[in-house]
């Protein structure tokens, strides 16, 4: 695999100290948070304002559309798909060695080599969806804090019912957008 393709784990630490930064002075700074208010208020918070179910269920597919469609423009699919598929075979060929521990570890092995350059392409798009998504987290908390906490299906808050939802909408999308 061409090294230039592999990308790097520098921008993505500079965006987690970002989003860290903002998380840990979003009430000391009211700054930050009126600026997000002054552009979610009028948005998201219509759209949870019209039916807090409904409309959190659009914001959570608007969120992963944009997320998935970063990840299907920003990352290098066809060299995705070209570690992916190496790594189904390895698998395979894992799977017909299972008899033969020394040949097995040198697959595994083989295998290894794909997890970080992998990992370093997968989450290039991060670097552009890390901090929107820390500001709608941050607006989320204090807008359910403000309704009382209130319960997805009787029972879910707010941060579990993003995630569940969340999980099955991206899965959903990343099928019809062909995202590895």
């Amino acid at each position: 695999m061409d090294k230039t393709k592999e990308g790097s784990f520098m921008p993505i630490f500079v965006v987690l100290i970002i989003s860290f930064f903002i998380a840990m002075f979003w009430n000391t700074f009211p700054i930050i948070k009126e600026a997000v208010g002054f552009v979610l208020n009028p948005t998201a918070g219509f759209l949870l304002g019209w039916n807090i179910t409904y409309g959190f269920l659009v914001l959570i597919l608007i969120i992963n559309f944009v997320v998935i469609l970063a990840q299907r423009y920003l990352t290098d699919q066809a060299t995705m798909r070209e570690m992916k598929a190496e790594q189904k075979k390895l698998n395979e060929e894992i799977k017909e060695f299972k008899h033969d521990p020394a040949k097995m570890m040198e697959l595994q092995k083989k295998q290894f080599e794909f997890i970080w350059p992998m990992m370093k392409l997968s989450m290039r798009p991060m670097m552009f969806t890390g901090v929107p998504l820390i500001l709608f987290f941050r607006w989320f908390m204090d807008y359910f804090v403000e309704l009382g906490n209130p319960k997805f299906f009787g029972f879910l808050n707010w941060f579990w019912f993003y995630l569940i939802m969340s999980i099955v909408i991206s899965s959903v999308l990343r099928k019809i957008l062909k995202v590895v």
